[in-house]
């Protein structure tokens, strides 16, 4: 048998993935995103954490220099440990990743981001720096950004991680999981 690598569509549809995002944001009011290892979400489903993150992500700096290397080094990050991990973005929001794992094959990360976490605060300066977009906009934009605490924020990363795998477990009790080893 030929061994062919597993993406995140054999697991499930786009369609169910879409689902398991707006379940994340419903639970926790964070933008979520399924990510392959190329970092470009799956779905087109989306529904903002706040005002800001949409101008950020809108903005080809801020979606490159702080939305995609937040992503990148949280990727990397729960590639390496196969653990949930919480931080926060350049901008100064919570970011959490859970990883997608299917055997030994990293497939890509489940990102929920857009609160704060308890302490913290818009980083202004540095988004504006980074976007050009004027510090009065930023601060107006990110009145009202609601917070979590980090209780909060691993809880819900270990209900992600948890749903993840019974997802994958799923997906390899159904026999399509034989298939995933490639040379």
């Amino acid at each position: 048998m030929n061994a062919k690598e597993i993406k995140l569509t054999d697991i499930l549809t786009i369609e169910k993935w879409a689902e398991l995002e707006k379940e994340i944001y419903e639970r926790s009011g964070l933008d979520t995103s399924i990510y392959p290892t190329n970092g470009i979400s799956i779905t087109d489903y989306k529904q903002w954490a706040n005002n800001l993150c949409p101008v950020i992500k809108g903005n080809k700096k801020g979606l490159s220099f702080i939305c995609a290397v937040a992503n990148q080094y949280m990727a990397q990050k729960v590639s390496q440990t196969r653990q949930p991990f919480v931080g926060e973005c350049d901008a100064g929001l919570a970011k959490i990743a859970v990883p997608i794992f299917v055997g030994d094959e990293f497939l890509g990360t489940v990102g929920a981001c857009g609160k704060f976490l308890d302490g913290s605060e818009i980083e202004s300066f540095l988004i504006n720096k980074t976007t050009g977009i004027e510090e009065e906009k930023i601060e107006r934009l990110s009145v009202g950004i609601a917070k979590m605490t980090p209780t909060q924020a691993e809880s819900l990363a270990a209900y992600v991680d948890k749903r993840i795998k019974e997802i994958v477990e799923a997906f390899e009790k159904s026999g399509e999981g034989k298939i995933i080893w490639k040379h």
